[in-house]
């Protein structure tokens, strides 16, 4: 039999992976694989117990939201080996498992994490101890992700955020941000900031480019700058909702290293979950690291 750690977040969405895990075990066991199960108990365990266990495992399997997702991914980056990891999505928004159509069928998404095979995928790497799998953002809105409580995300879904978001404008207020990378550079005054790895970020395809690739070594940034005007918020979000439309006012650029200095420290939001509030920020994409079991069509 093989070893397996199998990670499961009971919490996450509305909590309908509780159902669904004999089913899930069964396909495990019918693969020739032996799980050992740990349920979370906090934000932290997976990355934990990922990091003192997945060196000497043949597989990892996480079920959860993006977050969860996150911390099994935070906790094998430092491994002399990393293992193979497999994603069952159980989340709000799912946004990772939408970018690599990994099934949303618990059973199907089982099965794709012990028999699918793929390409290595890239991983974000913020700072010198963080890592994301594919997002990176700061400014209006980010917050709601991580503040949002979880019983209303298990109760409204993707809504919650929606409702959390409009709660959250009145306090919208601009960054002084300087930001450099591979072959370009931006200043000015930004409502918000993102660097991405990813097809869908909170659940919305307008906000990533149309052509994104999670395998070639670069990142996809969008920066608003504060509108001046009605008709400037007008512009930046019919450039955002047309994604090619030109405006000076939404900066979008690749790159593989982007380092971000702000005026003040600002909160940063990694993967939907609270990454530290700081004033510089050192963002590399770590090409091609990470191995994960998908359905041949990811």
């Amino acid at each position: 039999m093989k070893d397996m750690l199998f990670f499961v977040n009971p919490r996450s969405g509305k909590e309908q992976i509780r159902s669904q895990l004999l089913d899930i075990l069964d396909v495990f066991s019918g693969a020739g694989y032996l799980p050992r199960v740990h349920i979370t108990q906090n934000a932290e365990d997976a990355k934990r117990l990922a990091a003192e266990l997945g060196g000497k495992t043949d597989l990892i399997v996480c079920s959860g939201g993006d977050g969860t997702l996150n911390n099994v991914v935070s906790g094998i980056m430092g491994l002399p080996r990393i293992p193979r990891i497999g994603y069952i999505p159980s989340g709000s928004t799912n946004d990772f498992a939408r970018s690599l159509k990994i099934p949303v069928d618990p059973k199907k998404a089982a099965e794709a994490a012990v028999s699918g095979t793929g390409r290595k995928i890239d991983v974000g790497k913020f700072g010198d101890d963080q890592y994301f799998v594919y997002v990176a953002a700061f400014g209006a809105f980010t917050e709601v992700s991580y503040k949002t409580p979880q019983d209303i995300k298990n109760i409204l879904g993707h809504q919650a955020y929606l409702l959390e978001s409009l709660k959250a404008l009145p306090s919208i207020k601009p960054r002084r941000i300087a930001a450099e990378w591979d072959d370009g550079s931006i200043e000015g005054e930004f409502i918000f900031g993102m660097i991405t790895n990813s097809r869908s970020v909170a659940g919305f395809k307008t906000l990533a480019p149309r052509e994104v690739s999670l395998y070639d070594g670069l990142f996809e940034g969008l920066f608003i700058r504060m509108p001046r005007t009605p008709a400037d918020l007008t512009d930046i979000v019919t450039s955002i909702l047309l994604r090619d439309e030109e405006n000076e006012n939404a900066f979008r650029f690749r790159a593989s290293r982007i380092r971000v200095v702000s005026e003040y420290e600002i909160p940063w939001v990694l993967d939907g979950e609270y990454g530290g509030t700081i004033r510089e920020a050192v963002i590399e994409n770590l090409h091609g690291v990470l191995p994960l079991n998908r359905s041949p069509q990811g």
